[in-house]
């Protein structure tokens, strides 16, 4: 397959980031329907992880797909999986515009964008009528007016919601962009949250049949000391797996940028360190108790190795896919399909 994406790039990064992400997925999908797309992907070792297959390391991070309204043109790329929304119960509409920046010289991006949604019936809804048929994890987060000691109804009810739809769960407690939700990665409100959602989960496997697994998304600026207490936490609440990171707040190395000073996390090329030392932190930490999916600044193939490296089993991209376009995904798969973690069972082809 011919790669157009470095010729569209310069129109697309002429336009809002946010009016250039929807005309994007907007043509991808009417590519996939005509058959442009889906090109032949490097030979990968299947991988088992949290109980599910996965045909390779590489998946796509939650935030580009906030809806699942684009998960078949989405798959055409060659993910081996895809993570959709964050969606929260109810609809709702974010913050105010604009909220997403890109900072083009360190293959950037700054988003305030608050959990912009259609809400969970709706995502079911086109998760549903996709005939998607991959491994898709769905990522759910809290209504901006629910408060933190209530945040458990909002994603036991997600969880309810998207039970049968989800080859896996991620509870997210790290957006910088809710207020307050952060505070939920403290040890006792995190352990406090997961026992009232596993405890759902372990009754909806009972009811339906069907374990569906939890993983965790952590931010990139907690300290060392509390990512161990973390790590203990999510080992004792018996979750699935853990994604590491957010976006981060911290503007290290972008400070010279005209949209530095923005509001909202920070994600590319400049949060590759701080991600992998996280990954890197939480793996020693973890001992191989848990999986740890690697996400954060991922623009080239051995940025993803970076993370196995460091001790990763999976990998998730998403700003790198603005900076790079589809290449990227092929890269990655070619540069991670060499490298058998530690922390899973391989599966020969």
């Amino acid at each position: 397959m011919i790669d157009f994406y470095p010729l569209a790039r310069p129109l697309l990064f002429a336009a809002d980031p946010e009016v250039a992400h929807a005309a994007t997925l907007r043509a991808l999908d009417a590519a996939a329907r005509m058959g442009l797309v889906g090109a032949m992907q490097p030979a990968a070792v299947p991988v088992q992880v949290m109980g599910l297959t996965f045909p390779n390391r590489v998946g796509l991070a939650a935030g580009l797909d906030k809806n699942a309204a684009h998960l078949p043109g989405l798959a055409a790329l060659g993910f081996g999986f895809i993570e959709a929304g964050t969606v929260t119960p109810r609809p709702q509409p974010g913050n105010p515009r604009p909220r997403l920046f890109r900072l083009p010289r360190e293959h950037a991006l700054i988003n305030r964008l608050g959990f912009n949604n259609d809400g969970v019936a709706r995502f079911v809804a086109n998760v549903g009528g996709s005939g998607y048929q991959g491994i898709l994890g769905i990522n759910l987060g809290r209504n901006f007016d629910t408060p933190n000691e209530r945040a458990a109804d909002d994603y036991v009810a997600g969880l309810r919601a998207v039970h049968t739809h989800a080859s896996y769960v991620t509870i997210n407690v790290s957006s910088p962009n809710t207020k307050g939700l952060r505070d939920l990665q403290s040890e006792q409100a995190l352990g406090a949250l997961l026992a009232r959602i596993v405890q759902e989960r372990d009754a909806l496997a009972q009811q339906h049949g069907r374990r569906v697994p939890l993983a965790v998304k952590l931010a990139p600026d907690l300290p060392d000391d509390a990512l161990r207490g973390v790590a203990g936490t999510l080992v004792a609440a018996k979750v699935d797996a853990v994604i590491a990171t957010n976006t981060t707040l911290a503007r290290t190395g972008v400070q010279h940028e005209a949209h530095a000073a923005e509001a909202g996390g920070l994600s590319g090329e400049p949060l590759r360190e701080q991600a992998t030392r996280v990954v890197r932190v939480l793996a020693q930490a973890l001992g191989g108790a848990l999986p740890i999916i690697g996400v954060g600044g991922i623009l080239r193939g051995a940025d993803a190795r970076e993370k196995l490296d460091a001790g990763a089993t999976l990998v998730q991209l998403y700003t790198g896919l603005i900076y790079r376009g589809p290449a990227l995904v092929t890269e990655c798969i070619e540069a991670t399909s060499i490298l058998p973690s530690a922390s899973a069972t391989v599966t020969p082809s």
